[in-house]
């Protein structure tokens, strides 16, 4: 869903969890810079899980935007994934931002972009970052075919394949669920 390169992370919904997960390389250019980043958080006391593929300190920069609107919405996901990026699209210096996110609550997922977008994935799975339609791919195919697996062992498991076709994501893996 991206073509910023440096991560993957993807959102897994099943049997009312969601689990975020993401890798941990930070690259610049062709050099690893860093292998341990943590790229999957909670926001507002724990209640949200969230990750983030591009620029990291845009990224840091849309965590605190994100944060800022949860608590003037009481925690309303949807009404603060939809006020954040009216902000980030309307804004002229928030428009130069270089990332993305997904969002959970536990039960809803977003993918929101500096373009204005609030992606509700149809479905139970997303992907965003440079390997972010590996882990997508592999996400859908265990969703079909590995009954027995939670959604924290699928999007580790969609990271790991990630991480065998994407130079850009390593195995270093955090994982967040709700």
């Amino acid at each position: 869903m991206s073509s910023f390169k440096g991560t993957t992370i993807v959102a897994v919904r099943k049997n009312g969890k969601v689990a975020i997960a993401g890798d941990g390389q930070v690259t610049a250019g062709d050099t690893i810079l860093k292998s341990n980043a943590h790229k999957v958080r909670t926001l507002f006391d724990g209640k949200i899980i969230t990750g983030f593929a591009g620029a990291t300190a845009d990224a840091f920069t849309l965590f605190e935007l994100f944060e800022v609107k949860l608590k003037q919405y009481n925690g309303d996901i949807t009404r603060s994934a939809v006020e954040l990026a009216k902000q980030w699209r309307t804004d002229r210096q928030l428009r130069q931002l270089e990332a993305m996110m997904l969002v959970s609550d536990g039960t809803k997922i977003f993918l929101i972009n500096g373009a204005g977008d609030v992606v509700d994935p149809e479905r139970d799975a997303i992907g965003i970052g440079s390997g972010g339609n590996f882990a997508l791919a592999a996400a859908l195919a265990y969703l079909d075919t590995a009954p027995e697996l939670t959604a924290r062992e699928i999007a580790v498991k969609s990271v790991e394949i990630a991480a065998k076709l994407c130079i850009y994501t390593d195995d270093s893996i955090i994982v967040k669920e709700l």
